[in-house]
């Protein structure tokens, strides 16, 4: 916690528990660290990773459904964002009936909350339509198809796990808004936001590292909430 600025906590559906998200919740609330709303697929064996058949309908409600369980835990305080994980997020890059449907569970719930989607996808796009605010999201250990996509996970190559690369990757996309993809080729993106994936080896120590090489290139690390 003490080296991240925005939290996306688990709702209970790919992972997480009631026990997990208070003490999460907990955590974040010493630390500063503003929380949003992280709901996957109902597929704890999978870690919601795995896609699944569910209408845009049944998208809608997962999600509220998840952002509801999670405010329980947070009393009064808004949440800060929503962000979608695993295969419901890859689900609406793909679809945009399933981007739509989210943001609108989004807005439903509390729209002054931030819908959290890739950078250049449609995510973006249904956010604003309608009426959210919106952050481009990067992600600082997954590797990037030429169209800005993320790589499988099934492929080789998709995580990446050097933290000089990580590191490297990650300042360019924020100080050039460039990334390069999986085939080498340059391509532009727009970083509001930087993800890191709890469950990639040695998260905490590549956190601490990354935060202090980009303040130590004159990047201001805050929550998403002080500048969108």
């Amino acid at each position: 916690m003490p080296y991240i600025t925005s939290a996306n906590i688990a709702c209970g559906f790919h992972a997480g528990d009631p026990m997990w998200m208070q003490r999460t919740v907990g955590l974040a609330e010493e630390a500063g660290v503003a929380i949003g709303a992280h709901p996957g697929l109902p597929d704890l064996i999978g870690f919601g990773r795995r896609e699944m058949k569910v209408t845009p309908e049944e998208a809608k409600n997962y999600v509220k459904y998840q952002i509801g369980a999670l405010q329980a835990f947070t009393g009064s305080k808004r949440l800060q964002h929503v962000k979608p994980h695993g295969a419901l997020y890859n689900m609406g890059v793909a679809s945009k009936a399933i981007a739509r449907a989210i943001a609108e569970a989004v807005v439903e719930v509390d729209d002054g909350m931030i819908l959290v989607g890739l950078s250049g996808s449609v995510w973006i796009e249904a956010g604003e339509e309608v009426g959210l605010k919106v952050a481009r999201e990067i992600f600082a250990d997954r590797a990037l198809n030429p169209d800005g996509t993320l790589v499988s996970r099934s492929q080789p190559g998709s995580v990446i796990e050097d933290p000089e690369q990580v590191i490297a990757a990650s300042l360019k996309m924020v100080l050039e808004q460039k990334a390069t993809a999986i085939d080498g080729r340059e391509i532009p993106v727009k970083a509001d936001t930087i993800c890191l994936h709890g469950d990639t080896p040695g998260a905490v120590e590549l956190a601490r590292k990354l935060r202090e090489r980009m303040e130590a290139a004159g990047i201001q690390v805050i929550p998403i909430s002080q500048f969108i």
